[in-house]
């Protein structure tokens, strides 16, 4: 309803500034249902393996959606602020038309610089940077030195998101140096299953502490068999409602969305945490940054995605309602913390505004929890 409700207000915005005759009307009218429909339509595309006409549709499409949503998010407040000039006019009596912006004048500079945007955001997005941070434990011995997790998230490899993009994802990652490679869901986004060299080019990694994951939402959508022989593939051991043991403990859980695909999981977050016995630190991966305060002091650092800090601003907005941390670092009760990744790839629109994607970077080391 929304993105229906955002295209209606550019349908109207254009032509209360552009007086389109009947024929323009109805082209433009005709192009708005098409890039309504157009993610139903990459989607069967993809669906019936036309990748050659799916792949230029989703570039196409996904950055209308980008481009229409700066463009609202734009255009939207100029609009209150002609309404506001108006209200005010009418309640004093007085006449403030030379305070007000015209259709065209509104039009033009919300097109402009939604324009703008989307390609700063579409460069900003090709930007893979480094977050670091380090945790100080006991739990940690002196011999061990620094364990350094590197941790992916939301790549979302598909139609848009393919070999150069994911090459420059492994390349900071591979600078980096891991012990060991966590990905904390959406790894994938569509049939992956036909995307030749993805897989090889990920099981090129081998950590010395090896390489987890878990499955986030989008592993469902894609098709979840697809999706886990994918990940499986590519060197990874998936988590699902379980743990490995070594110098760490890492336990995994699968997204909500299971439940939506009727797969419950085996054990709740709680009981898994519970069996988990030792003096070890525990790493929990879990793709959306929501704790469980029930499972409080049970795990040592949960590390997550899912939101993207939004992607676009200002979508971020809306997404810290929800997600109250919703990008960074922050420390729990009962001594263990949340750090919450903006991303390393892109949904839908090939764009991020004041959202760059990230490889995080963390290094558990001996020490007292200095964080």
């Amino acid at each position: 309803m929304l993105y229906a409700g955002m295209h209606g207000y550019a349908f109207m915005k254009a032509g209360a500034a552009f007086s389109f005759g009947a024929a323009a009307n109805i082209a433009f009218a005709l192009f708005i249902l098409i890039m309504l429909f157009m993610p139903f339509i990459i989607h069967n595309l993809e669906k019936y393996g036309l990748d050659t006409a799916a792949r230029p549709a989703a570039f196409a499409g996904y950055t209308w959606m980008g481009v229409l949503f700066l463009f609202c998010s734009v255009a939207a407040p100029i609009d209150c602020y002609r309404f506001a000039i108006h209200a005010f006019g009418s309640l004093s009596k007085s006449n403030y038309a030379h305070m007000l912006i015209s259709d065209y004048r509104l039009f033009m500079t919300a097109l402009i610089i939604s324009l703008f945007l989307a390609v700063y955001g579409y460069f900003e997005a090709k930007n893979v940077r480094t977050e670091r941070i380090v945790i100080r434990t006991p739990k940690i011995s002196h011999e061990s030195g620094v364990i350094r997790i590197i941790q992916i998230s939301d790549v979302h490899l598909g139609l848009i998101l393919r070999e150069k993009r994911l090459n420059r994802i492994l390349e900071v990652v591979k600078r980096a140096g891991p012990d060991m490679l966590v990905s904390t869901g959406d790894l994938v986004d569509g049939q992956v299953s036909r995307r030749n060299g993805l897989a090889e080019m990920l099981r090129e990694i081998n950590p010395r502490y090896g390489k987890f994951a878990v499955t986030g939402n989008h592993e469902f959508y894609a098709g979840i068999e697809q999706s886990l022989n994918f990940t499986k593939e590519a060197g990874f051991t998936l988590l699902r409602g379980s743990a490995a043991s070594g110098s760490i403990t890492v336990a995994g859980v699968d997204d909500p969305i299971a439940k939506a695909f009727g797969l419950s999981p085996a054990v709740s977050e709680k009981t898994l945490l519970q069996k988990l016995t030792g003096n070890t630190f525990i790493l929990l991966l879990k793709h959306r940054p929501l704790v469980d305060e029930s499972s409080y002091g049970l795990f040592d650092l949960q590390l997550s995605g899912h939101v993207h800090k939004g992607q676009i601003f200002p979508f971020s907005i809306l997404t810290k309602i929800y997600y109250p941390v919703y990008a960074g670092y922050k420390k729990l009760p009962g001594n263990t913390h949340l750090y919450v990744s903006r991303g390393s790839g892109t949904w839908g629109p090939p764009i991020r505004f004041l959202a760059p994607p990230e490889v995080t970077i963390i290094d558990l080391v001996h020490g007292t929890d200095a964080l």
